[in-house]
């Protein structure tokens, strides 16, 4: 479950290293589909290698479709907003019953605490954390070109995920 950039990207990192990949995406296709201007190719760019499935979690024909995949599946990857994929009836707490050995991974902008429950972008991320003061000229803020938060964002949730799979810590 990824849209735009952290999620799929986490996904393409799996498919890259030959893990067979699922993308779901929601019954109208992923919205990064029809992104336009600078982030057309962000679609094509994040989600290669990868089979699709478009499905409805709003219904529960299609949250009982998405348990059944679980089921066999060695990790999920997740970056919808704070509390969106436990509304969908897809959070750990659900799908873990009926595969605990799942590797659940759950890409957001913020850990615990005051921003816990907010959604985050890239580009305010940058501008938070002070990337976007050491990369531009002085008193002159300026995101860096590529989207680095959201991929090494990626690159991490893959290494955690691998870790756990491999039984490290």
């Amino acid at each position: 479950f990824g849209h735009t950039i952290m999620g799929p990207c986490a996904g393409l990192l799996l498919a890259d290293l030959g893990a067979d990949v699922i993308k779901v995406e929601p019954k109208e296709g992923d919205a990064t589909r029809r992104l336009p201007g600078f982030a057309a190719g962000f679609f094509a760019a994040y989600n290669r290698n990868k089979r699709s499935i478009a499905v409805d979690l709003k219904r529960p024909e299609g949250q009982a479709a998405l348990k059944r995949l679980a089921m066999t599946a060695d990790v999920l990857v997740e970056n919808f907003a704070p509390g969106t994929i436990e509304r969908l009836g897809c959070g750990w707490a659900e799908l873990e019953r009926s595969n605990p050995r799942l590797i659940y991974l759950s890409l957001k902008g913020y850990l615990a605490g005051p921003y816990a429950e907010r959604g985050a972008l890239d580009e305010v991320v940058q501008m938070q954390t002070g990337l976007a003061y050491m990369t531009g000229p002085p008193g002159k803020p300026l995101r860096m070109g590529a989207p680095i938060i959201d991929i090494l964002g990626a690159v991490f949730g893959i290494v955690s995920g691998m870790a756990g799979y491999t039984g490290g810590s």
